[in-house]
């Protein structure tokens, strides 16, 4: 059959597989279409690296195999961007930052050999917030420069992922992956409306397959992952399941689904957010979830007592196992913090090289985290609940500020907040328990932006958590494209 550009773009990643796999759609013209699609969407800076020739020879080599070997590939022909400081050899993997610009690593990361061998392509590199240590993805360092949320290109995306997000909802790849500290893949999804999935990190189980400590430029051993992002929950399971080898997902019925809504993270929201979020809880409710409200007033404290001390120390001594394991052009840490360009990032390392934190981090990875983690752990026990559900961030994008890369934000008039605090609030907390956290795509404010809602389960439970945020996608619906 003959496709329109309008009917490629339009594919989920789903969607584009099944159809490379039936010998109904030719790999080499949807990535040819997709390629123009980047170069035509250029200023919106998602990516850092194009791979025009190496995506249409590896499209041109899964189009030449045997119908049956294609129709085997789980992702055969599925262009995706890889976040850019997540290890591809053969192509650039710099972070964002001038040290690394142009660096090759000698390996591919785990998670994107596992996408390639099960047939996927690798588009380009995705733009990101330098050396992942931020929240809006205005890079004052690539040559792409700030990335440029579709909806409004004066707005952030959300980060540091926000590169592979806007590809992906500006329709330049399907899907994609990112990585996850704070919130890094679950707010740029809310940001643009697409989904992100941040894996369970800690119980030893399918999520060692996304975390490798030499395979990402890193921030912290135990608060890092790569994971999924796609325009569905649907494909993010796709890829989830490739990369961890997991099984089927399990049937979930939204019908009697306890699903717990937790008060400080429904406090102090942007009124536009609040209300698109009331209406999906409405929406949801009407088809049978359970909303069970949950104090969890003890969350906050018990978050900040963990989340900074470990990210602020262990960047150090990952960064520089990273340097030397991959034999980067710096092999220090402070080589590489020297040549920071963006204000915010440079500010975070001069902490990171003062280890202004390191006397509270034995405390806050041996107490506070188990701590926070038996606190989780006993709301969802304690309350009988399968998820929880809050706003993925607490506002809108906001305007770049090109200047300082990181400023401050008024949430409706109210004194102003640190930007990468405000945002990060409600992703947080379940970054530093390690659970798995989903963001998927809410609706729209008035004014047309994307709003997404969070759905966090307990450890370990990735797979059911798909497959309730699939049920819940499948009521609230997929938001408009951006018109650009």
């Amino acid at each position: 059959m003959t496709w329109t550009v309008d009917e490629h773009l339009a594919l989920t990643a789903s969607e584009a597989v099944a159809a490379i796999q039936s010998g109904r759609l030719h790999a080499a013209d949807y990535v040819a279409t997709l390629l123009a699609r980047a170069a035509a969407l250029s200023s919106l800076n998602a990516l850092t690296t194009i791979d025009l020739d190496g995506a249409l020879a590896a499209a041109r080599r899964i189009d030449a195999l045997p119908a049956g070997e294609k129709a085997r590939l789980p992702l055969a022909g599925l262009p995706l961007v890889v976040k850019d400081n997540i290890n591809t050899a053969g192509l650039p993997t710099s972070a964002g930052t001038p040290a690394l610009e142009g660096f090759v690593p000698p390996t591919t990361a785990p998670s994107v050999q596992r996408l390639l061998d099960a047939g996927a392509v690798i588009l380009g590199k995705a733009n990101m917030h330098e050396l992942a240590f931020g929240i809006t993805s205005t890079n004052l360092a690539t040559h792409a420069g700030a990335v440029r949320n579709p909806y409004d290109p004066s707005l952030i995306p959300g980060g540091s992922s926000g590169g592979t997000s806007v590809a992906i909802a500006a329709r330049i790849v399907p899907a994609g992956l990112g990585t996850d500290t704070g919130g890094s893949i679950r707010i740029p999804a809310a940001l643009t409306g697409t989904a992100g999935f941040r894996p369970s990190v800690g119980n030893g189980g399918a999520e060692r397959r996304y975390h490798d400590p030499h395979a990402v430029v890193p921030i912290s051993h135990t608060r890092d992952t790569v994971g999924p992002m796609a325009r569905t929950v649907a494909d993010l399971a796709l890829l989830d399941g490739v990369i961890t080898g997991a099984s089927e997902l399990p049937v979930v019925a939204l019908n009697g689904l306890r699903i717990g809504l937790p008060a400080p993270l429904w406090a102090g929201l942007e009124q536009q957010i609040e209300k698109v979020a009331r209406a999906a809880l409405s929406q949801l409710r009407a088809a049978g979830v359970v909303f069970v409200p949950v104090d969890m007033s003890e969350l906050d404290l018990l978050n900040s007592m963990v989340g900074g001390p470990i990210a602020v120390h262990e960047a150090h001594d990952d960064m520089r196992d990273w340097l030397i394991a991959n034999g980067a052009p710096v092999q220090t840490v402070a080589g590489v913090a020297a040549r920071i360009a963006s204000p915010d990032v440079r500010a975070i390392y001069d902490e990171v090289l003062a280890d202004t934190l390191g006397t509270r981090y034995a405390e806050a990875l041996n107490v506070w985290r188990p701590r926070l983690q038996q606190y989780v752990a006993a709301t969802f026990a304690d309350e009988r609940l399968d998820a929880l559900l809050f706003p993925t961030t607490r506002l809108a994008a906001v305007p770049i500020d090109d200047i300082n890369g990181s400023s401050v934000v008024s949430i409706d008039g109210a004194p102003s907040i640190d930007t990468m605090d405000a945002f990060l609030r409600n992703t947080d907390p379940a970054s530093t328990a390690g659970i798995p956290g989903l963001s998927l795509a809410a609706g729209m404010t008035a004014s047309g932006l994307p709003v997404g809602l969070e759905l966090d389960g307990p450890l370990g439970s990735d797979r059911r958590l798909l497959a309730i945020g699939i049920a819940v996608e499948q009521v609230l619906g997929l938001p408009p494209a951006p018109v650009i």
